[in-house]
């Protein structure tokens, strides 16, 4: 058999490590670090018995109290950062014959919304800190607006990778610039994300590949759910089509979160699936909603062969132009570095 030019593992396969950041820079966070370090700590707890994970902390300060939180838990390593969202400002892993590499993007600052000292270059620094070559590309392209299922079909939404304050990409341009560089064969779109999303709609809030052929999304919450109605679209959409080898998609969905508002009463763009798929584990954001213990249990489902952990995130949500993400959002992993089939 030819040997595959790309390969991008599926979150699922093994990894070798889970990559996150340490919240660092008060301002960025309403000048209260407690909550989303609160949230970041009970994360790494929850992976830790079953996966390797390294913080990268910003300053002296944030390596002391990090090393406080996790105590020889995790793996601590000095990088500059602006801010913790580290599956956009972060390399995506892959292989080809030649061996390991960090797949390198340009960052915006999500459309330039939110342009923080050093994001540019934290990918970079993680990808020398993991000891892996990096390949470039010259167009913007955050993590989060992607997902794939490591055969070459993609999840992603026209909201983002089409708007204009990113690349200004046509359809036919985004999908040759996924082809060239992360090996997409076929491109599944989705109309928007949910409202309110700072990111400008990312697929890993509204709908994720959880194994080959099956996606899992979410059902509104209640009739006062300000989503419903995307929601619904984004199912009916998975249902009638086909992944990169021509099957029909096994489509899943749970429990959303729901109408959540968050400290100062805005709506927020909470999301049930922003989890982490790692090795032995999927950690998934909770919000003390009504939905969160029936989410969980319907994930459960989907990943028999995983521990489904639900961890409080309402920290990292946060408010204002503060937070605005859950787990995924301030992940990225390093899968094992197996031979290509």
């Amino acid at each position: 058999m030819t040997e595959p030019a790309l390969k991008i593992p599926a979150e699922w396969a093994p990894q070798k490590a889970i990559w996150t950041a340490w919240p660092a820079n008060a301002k960025e966070w309403n000048g209260d670090l407690d909550p989303p370090r609160r949230d970041v700590a009970e994360l790494v707890r929850a992976l830790t018995p079953t996966n390797t994970v390294r913080v990268l902390v910003n300053g002296e300060e944030a390596r002391i109290s990090a090393q406080a939180a996790f105590g020889d838990g995790a793996d601590l390593i000095d990088a500059k950062y602006g801010d913790i969202w580290l599956r956009d400002t972060g390399p995506i892993f892959g292989r080809d014959a030649s061996g390991p590499f960090a797949l390198r993007f340009q960052t915006n600052s999500w459309g330039g919304k939110y342009d923080l000292p050093d994001d540019a270059m934290v990918g970079d620094e993680l990808a020398r800190a993991a000891r892996t070559p990096t390949r470039k590309f010259d167009f913007v392209l955050e993590g989060g607006a992607i997902d794939h299922d490591g055969a070459g079909t993609v999840l992603t939404t026209r909201q983002t990778l089409l708007n204009p304050n990113r690349n200004g990409w046509t359809k036919a341009q985004a999908e040759s610039a996924l082809q060239d560089s992360i090996g997409a064969r076929k491109i599944i779109w989705i109309d928007e994300g949910l409202d309110g999303d700072h990111t400008d709609g990312h697929i890993d809030n509204v709908a994720r590949f959880v194994a080959p052929g099956r996606v899992v999304c979410q059902a509104p919450a209640g009739a006062d759910d300000p989503n419903a109605a995307t929601l619904d679209e984004i199912a009916r959409t998975l249902e009638q089509t086909t992944d990169a080898s021509g099957r029909h998609l096994d489509v899943r969905r749970i429990p959303g979160v729901g109408l959540y508002t968050n400290a100062i009463g805005e709506m927020s763009p909470a999301s049930h699936m922003n989890f982490i798929i790692a090795n032995g584990v999927v950690v998934v954001p909770v919000y003390a909603t009504t939905t969160q213990d029936d989410a969980l249990a319907a994930l459960q489902m989907v990943f028999t062969d995983r521990k489904v952990i639900g961890v409080p995130s309402r920290g990292l949500m946060s408010f204002g132009t503060a937070g605005g993400g859950s787990f995924h959002c301030i992940t990225q992993q390093e899968p094992q570095q197996e031979p290509l089939s």
